[in-house]
């Protein structure tokens, strides 16, 4: 199965004009295997759409940490359907979608960030930003950091493994 490494941000993805004032910033890139889907909304809901049993374990001990914060929880985003609700891929809104870039992400309290997926020269690209509003963000940021990087890599691995 391909791998998914961590690369430069790049210059010429949709959420490149947020990274000045960033927090929190990174890309990782996997090969699409030859003869397989390069279709981004299908990559992107193979990504995060449907995540690994383990990603689902530590959300549910995020969402239990996060809660006394006010902060939204995976449970309350991926339950919300309602007709005024906005399009979404698992817990994430869609901002923006285009024939080889999704734009998604959240905006919460603590932070904003962004997700684009992206499919470009042979490659699924992730590319993740992250705007902090106080030091509660800045905090979870910090924390969560290793475990988003772990979670990307492994979601963009399953995405272009099916």
């Amino acid at each position: 199965m391909p791998r998914a490494l961590a690369i430069a941000l790049p210059d010429d993805v949709r959420v490149a004009a947020r990274y000045p004032g960033a927090f929190f910033a990174d890309a990782f890139s996997v090969p699409l295997p030859s003869g397989g889907s390069a279709d981004v909304r299908e990559l992107a809901e193979r990504a995060v759409g449907a995540p690994s049993p383990w990603v689902d374990r530590l959300m549910a001990l995020r969402d239990a940490l996060v809660t006394p914060f006010g902060l939204k929880t995976v449970k309350a985003l991926r339950g919300r359907r309602d007709a005024d609700a906005p399009p979404r891929i698992g817990l994430f809104r869609i901002y923006e979608q285009h024939a080889d870039e999704l734009v998604l992400g959240e905006d919460d309290r603590h932070l904003d960030f962004r997700l684009s997926v992206r499919c470009h020269a042979g490659h699924l690209v992730a590319v993740t930003v992250v705007h902090c509003h106080n030091l509660l963000g800045r905090t979870y940021i910090r924390l969560v950091a290793p475990f988003h990087r772990a979670i990307m890599r492994s979601s963009l691995e399953r995405a272009v493994g099916r």
